[in-house]
């Protein structure tokens, strides 16, 4: 059977969003496009992960809307959940945002997109459904999936991952989740709000990539909403023992303890979608974390470039959207961008939500002398909105070079994935801790923690002895 020979200027495989983004921009641009897609239109993101997720989360938020109301004077209620109901909301919400993520909307902008799942033949060709594909640049944007933990049985029992969890219908009596990373923790607490017991097992450190200080208070938090967190745990064995009931046998200090549930999340991390790529065949090298990149998200095949989860580092959705920027800017007017990870910003949707951007407290400790930074701390019981609110749990710390610099910040509270963003920008535009420090913020508003941590910068100077002496003296001088 003969193949249809395309040729084209750019060939984009995957149409997740760091993909549609390449994709939508080249060809709105006058570049010649072809997307390749083998699975949903719109990847992880809108039908396993922030999508659908996001919405989960909104209803569980929406189900102890009035827990504490009684100190509003406000009556609680116990609300009913429908969890069927709850899951036709997320579906709903996908389905609002399919459209704009469609091979219809696409084709309309001009991109052929083909159906299929591709592998390269050669260092210029990619074979799908019956197409060669010759393109003069190709992005691969495959992304990532769950990556299965070496836990003995659990290759054998039916467990659910993000891309299996939305499709339940049942609201678990006991939740298991394998994994404290931020998708395990969200899910974790979400559910607990819905009304399921939730165990979460973590081999280390529950979110142990955010600040130690701020996951604390997250931590706590999501424990009253009734997750049990362990930690340091060792799993030895998974078994199925009926359809909806798994025992899972941990070992502690010597001892088995077993543990029974009626679902088992894994949330243990992500791996790079590289098989069937025929990346051997096309030159690419790749490594565990995904393919090799240059800091231009060049592979080892100057033609072919990678971007999102599938080229390792950050695995977020909006490091994907950067990405298609840089290739785009490489690829169709011969600009050697590069990326910059100095005030890449992430946000665990947990309540309190938890956000970060730039150096933690202890990346910046290693990277530089102990008194060459400082850290700036401000905490949400101090803010008027937070109290009138009672939004009191939560911090900010700012983490500041001595000479004023912007290292990096980190929040949890409130919104704390909107209170973040300001952060970045200063960071990425190089501004100093006065910029943070003297910037107008309406009153009485959560924003304001990043002003008053901020101002703490120069606290010590503006109070010290010194300045006493110098306005005392400044007084007695004649108008």
């Amino acid at each position: 059977m003969t193949k249809n020979i395309i040729k084209t200027d750019l060939c984009v495989i995957g149409g997740g969003s760091g993909g549609l983004s390449v994709a939508a921009g080249a060809v709105q641009m006058g570049a010649d496009t072809v997307l390749v897609e083998g699975g949903k239109m719109g990847g992880d993101c809108l039908n396993y992960g922030c999508v659908p997720s996001k919405a989960l989360l909104a209803a569980a938020k929406h189900a102890v809307a009035l827990k504490g109301a009684g100190n509003f004077g406000v009556q609680e209620l116990s609300p009913e959940v429908n969890y069927p109901a709850v899951m036709k909301h997320v579906e709903e919400v996908i389905a609002g945002i399919e459209p704009h993520d469609s091979v219809e909307r696409f084709e309309g902008l001009g991109v052929r997109v083909i159906q299929g799942y591709g592998k390269f033949t050669a260092p210029d060709c990619l074979e799908v459904a019956g197409h060669i594909i010759k393109a003069r640049r190709f992005v691969i944007a495959t992304g990532s999936s769950t990556a299965l933990p070496p836990v003995p049985g659990l290759s054998e029992i039916s467990y659910l991952t993000n891309e299996t969890l939305f499709e339940n219908r049942q609201l678990p009596d006991h939740l298991i989740v394998i994994g404290g990373g931020p998708i395990g923790m969200e899910m974790a607490q979400a559910h607990a709000r819905l009304g399921a017991k939730v165990t979460v097992l973590e081999a280390f450190k529950a979110l142990s990539k955010d600040d130690s200080e701020l996951t604390k208070i997250a931590l706590e938090c999501i424990r009253e909403d009734g997750v049990e967190i362990k930690e340091g745990v060792k799993i030895a064995h998974v078994a199925q023992k009926g359809q909806k009931s798994f025992e899972i046998t941990l070992e502690e200090e010597g001892e088995q303890i077993k543990l029974t549930g009626s679902h088992v999340l894994v949330a243990a991390g992500r791996k790079p979608n590289v098989a069937g790529l025929g990346l051997e065949a096309a030159g690419v090298e790749t490594n565990k974390a995904g393919i090799i990149v240059d800091n231009r998200l060049r592979t080892s095949n100057k033609k072919i470039f990678a971007i999102g989860d599938v080229a390792g580092g950050y695995q977020f959705t909006h490091i994907a959207g950067y990405h298609a920027g840089i290739v785009i800017r490489n690829i169709l007017f011969k600009l050697p961008a590069k990326v910059n990870y100095d005030a890449v910003p992430w946000v665990t949707y947990t309540s309190p939500e938890l956000a970060n951007v730039g150096l933690t407290e202890a990346a910046a400790r290693e990277r530089y002398d102990e008194d060459q930074i400082k850290v700036l701390k401000f905490e949400y019981a101090e803010n008027d909105r937070a109290r009138a609110e009672l939004l009191t749990t939560g911090m900010i710390k700012a983490i500041v070079h001595k000479n004023g610099k912007i290292l990096g910040a980190g929040i949890v509270g409130a919104q704390a994935g909107e209170l973040i963003q300001p952060w970045g920008l200063a960071i990425s535009s190089g501004l100093k801790i006065s910029s943070m420090a003297s910037y107008i913020s309406p009153y009485p508003t959560l924003g304001e923690i990043n002003k008053r941590v901020a101002g703490s910068f120069y606290t010590p100077k503006l109070f010290s002895e010194r300045t006493r002496k110098v306005v005392k003296f400044l007084q007695r001088l004649p108008f």
